[in-house]
């Protein structure tokens, strides 16, 4: 070719093809060293005498580090978040020839909760429904699933208070985060007529999240929270007067219409989800951990906490609080910081929290959300 002169359209076809070939090829050497991976967990186990369900077959912080070179490695033209899920949903596929993972979220299918399990664990990840926050924890607490998935905070709304008692109580481990941008749409079902809408339905977070645009377009309609947005698609699939306010993998599930795209009031939305297990996961070297402390009710109880984080300069991303289960006027403080457990500055100022509090549970540490 020519200094200077553009490959013609065919040349740059059969260089694609060649390349997708190559692509093709190096994706199954991948998954053929994936199974490798599973023989010799599989044959290390046999040796002990262990059973196959004390294998790990998906590491959390593994993955995490996996994710991260491709980041570092990533020159375009796709930016990192496109190039992540890529790779994502390659690992997802070939961590399924050894084992398909098993996930429980809090449902039902459509929900945002829905897609931050997909996002997280990728397609070929088995994901099943459950109808509460608290039904997703005794799903992975009596052994049933390997993984929980459950909403934490939101931008706009704040704490998810459910999911925070159910942490109060539960022996659970944080194994992971996930942080999903949202967009609402408003929904109706295909043979709707917008001029019979009686009431518009949907999480009353997804609600709250938009509710300056409900009041200024559909002032006249009753707002009506229900337990999801993924109920609230399937009120609007089955009943013409009703809408609902959710997601556009809600409108593909339940077959319905969108009026309106990208509804919520405030651009820069996003909701936080925990990733729930049994066991704790080993440093990735970009981690967070959360930790629940009861203070005992006195001046100065709450400096006590947060002076160690201040003099060792470790960032706290997360404090809230919440009514202690068992003491009136008493509070449990949710605090989530940078760094693992193991750390030696971290494992400090754990001890120094024991000292000034009635009690301090490690809830986990977890790999930070790359987006």
């Amino acid at each position: 070719m020519a200094e200077g002169k553009l490959p013609t359209l065919a040349e740059l076809r059969v260089r694609i093809d060649a390349l997708d070939e190559e692509l093709q090829a190096l994706i199954a050497k991948r998954a053929g060293l994936a199974e490798q991976v599973a023989a010799v967990k599989l044959a290390e186990l046999h040796a002990t005498g262990g059973s196959e369900s004390e294998v790990e077959f998906y590491r959390p912080e593994r993955e995490a580090q996996v994710l991260g070179r491709v980041i570092e490695r990533n020159n375009g033209p796709l930016d990192d978040a496109v190039i992540a899920h890529i790779f994502r949903e390659i690992i997802s596929a070939c961590l399924a020839l050894e084992k398909p993972v098993d996930v429980a979220f809090f449902g039902p299918e459509g929900t945002y909760t829905h897609q931050a399990a997909l996002k997280h664990f990728g397609q070929s990840a088995v994901v099943s429904a459950y109808p509460s926050i608290s039904a997703v924890f005794t799903q992975v607490e009596n052994g049933l699933s390997k993984y929980g998935v459950v909403p934490v905070e939101n931008s706009t709304e704040g704490m998810v208070t459910h999911t925070l008692d159910n942490f109060a109580k539960s022996p659970l481990k944080i194994c992971g985060e996930v942080q999903l941008r949202i967009h609402l749409q408003l929904l109706i079902g295909r043979n709707t007529d917008v001029s019979r809408l009686k009431s518009i339905c949907g999480h009353q977070q997804a609600l709250a999240q938009c509710q300056t645009w409900l009041a200024t377009h559909w002032p006249n309609v009753e707002h009506k929270a229900v337990s999801s947005n993924g109920a609230a698609a399937q009120m609007a699939a089955s009943d013409p007067t009703v809408a609902a306010v959710a997601s556009s993998m809600a409108a593909e599930l339940y077959d319905l219409s969108c009026v309106s795209s990208n509804i919520e009031d405030r651009t820069d939305n996003a909701t936080r989800f925990l990733v729930v297990a049994e066991k704790d996961v080993p440093p990735s070297g970009d981690d967070k951990t959360s930790v629940i402390v009861a203070t005992r009710n006195k001046p100065g109880a709450l400096f006590k906490l947060l002076e160690p984080f201040d003099r060792e300069g470790v960032m706290l991303t997360r404090i809230d609080t919440r009514p202690s289960p068992t003491e009136a006027w008493a509070y449990l403080f949710f605090i989530e910081f940078e760094g693992h457990q193991t750390d030696p500055v971290v494992a400090g100022i754990l001890r120094e929290l024991e000292e000034h509090s009635v009690m301090v549970k490690v809830l986990g540490s977890y790999p930070r959300a790359l987006f």
